[in-house]
């Protein structure tokens, strides 16, 4: 099983506002780098296209440490609320509609095959691959900006 280190991150200039999202995969001493944008959305709905782009990129099961500034995302896989959203008809605990239900669906399809450990860092500390991920999700946001 190939051993794969992701790294995520997604920005919103503005929230919502124009976004970006990026990732770095690397495997093998090998980088893979992906990023995007949309006119309009929230920093949630990026970090977890980056998530997503992340996982899907993914050609079979690996073992994943994934790598990411944002609790939204990170908290909602280690923690299975996401799952739990699910199970409840994209409703949280208090029975409130869970947002991004779309995309989350997309992210639990495109982890349920890998082993994962999860590891939520502070953002803007200096961290390499977060500061790349950062910089280039911004990049993509200031494409859509006015």
């Amino acid at each position: 099983m190939d051993k794969v280190n992701i790294y995520t991150d997604g920005s919103c200039l503005g929230n919502p506002g124009p976004g970006g999202w990026a990732a770095i995969l690397v495997c093998r001493g090998k980088e893979k780098v992906l990023s995007g944008g949309e006119a309009e959305t929230t920093n949630n709905r990026m970090e977890l296209l980056g998530a997503i782009s992340a996982f899907e990129a993914l050609k079979r099961p690996c073992e994943v440490y994934f790598c990411s500034d944002s609790k939204y995302v990170i908290d909602g896989l280690s923690k299975g609320w996401a799952l739990s959203w699910r199970q409840n008809g994209w409703k949280r605990a208090d029975r409130s509609p869970a947002l991004n239900p779309e995309l989350w669906e997309r992210l639990l399809e495109a982890i349920k095959d890998h082993k994962i450990t999860y590891d939520w860092i502070k953002g803007h500390a200096g961290h390499e691959y977060n500061e790349r991920c950062d910089a280039l999700a911004k990049e993509q946001a200031e494409k859509y900006a006015v």
